[in-house]
């Protein structure tokens, strides 16, 4: 068997680059490392969760940006900035969340060197790859409340049927890695801001982030 076939990124999953020690600290420094699949080889770097460790609400989106992946935050791009100015006015204080991705690493196209980095969508192995990692976060941190930004992320948690347009904006109850969950879906805030519509598209956003914070009184 060649080096080529049996490296770690050709097996996709993170698993071996899990630590023994689960605290959010070590699992961030350990992530750092991970090459379960591909994606690591283009990406600056990896960008983990962030947030409080003891946050009632985890809201889990797609994957870094560009600016995400230049500064190793999640989201503190644009659609970061969206999302917190929607948290507040639904009544959620974005400072006691967890904020993290389904994929750690930024997944992108560029025509040729220095030209822009156009996101693309993970794949479903690449987004099970990382799942050990979002597993990992969510038996530290214990959220009271998932909320799912996205299909990406939806499909990460919930499986491949999952359609973000037709649970939008519902609490849902499911097992998720063994532990039993409280979910509200609701779009990507990218998706707001590539919108037609885009005041009409964020209104939606905030009242499905105001059924979250309803689940959080």
């Amino acid at each position: 068997m060649s080096s080529r076939t049996s490296a770690p990124e050709d097996q996709y999953t993170a698993e071996p680059f899990l630590p023994e020690r689960r605290t959010l600290t070590g699992l961030r420094e350990a992530a750092a490392s991970c090459r379960g699949c591909p994606l690591h080889r283009d990406a600056t770097q990896t960008v983990f969760g962030a947030g409080n460790a003891h946050a009632r609400v985890m809201l889990v989106g797609e994957q870094p940006g560009d600016q995400e992946d230049r500064q190793g935050k999640p989201f503190v791009g644009p659609a970061g900035k969206l999302l917190d100015r929607a948290l507040a006015e639904a009544g959620i204080d974005p400072g006691d969340a967890y904020v993290t991705n389904a994929v750690k690493h930024f997944k992108f196209t560029q025509s040729e060197p220095r030209k822009r980095r156009i996101h693309k969508a993970p794949s479903l192995r690449e987004t099970a790859a990382c799942g050990p990692w979002l597993a990992a976060e969510l038996a530290v941190v214990e959220p009271e409340l998932i909320v799912v930004l996205g299909a990406t992320a939806g499909k990460a948690l919930l499986g491949s049927s999952f359609r973000v347009t037709e649970v939008r904006g519902t609490v849902l109850e499911e097992e998720i890695h063994g532990r039993r969950e409280r979910l509200v879906p609701t779009v990507h805030p990218s998706s707001v801001l590539r919108a037609d519509d885009r005041e009409a598209a964020y209104r939606g956003l905030v009242e499905d982030l105001k059924v979250a914070a309803r689940v959080l009184s």
